[in-house]
């Protein structure tokens, strides 16, 4: 099952507070971003956060699972309408994980 635009839209509103939050959707689901940082996924109208220690550290409830099946363990998010722990869970991830990679350029191919 896909999830839907609403529910990621609401999950992107709810981080609002750790920065620019940004979806980018993927094979009917969707990445998570804040400040250009993916931290998470939304599948099958779930989220999951990547893991730290400082998320770990701020769980209320510690449930890894996989987002998708051949996926690593993420942590699934259950508690989804307190804006403000979502906020801060969010910006305490993301100061764990690194900068995205630079996108190298393609060299464009002649074809004759």
């Amino acid at each position: 099952m896909a999830s839907t635009q609403d529910f990621a839209q609401y999950i992107a509103d709810q981080c609002a507070g750790a920065g620019e939050i940004t979806l980018k959707k993927m094979f009917g689901e969707y990445g998570i971003y804040c400040d250009g940082k993916i931290f998470g996924l939304i599948c099958d109208d779930r989220l999951y956060i990547k893991p730290t220690e400082a998320g770990r550290a701020m769980l209320r409830t510690f449930d890894p699972q996989p987002p998708y099946p051949t996926a690593k363990d993420h942590f699934y998010i259950a508690e989804i309408d307190d804006h403000e722990y979502l906020s801060e869970l969010v910006r305490v991830t993301c100061k764990e994980l690194p900068m995205p990679k630079p996108k190298s350029k393609k060299k464009k191919s002649i074809v004759k």
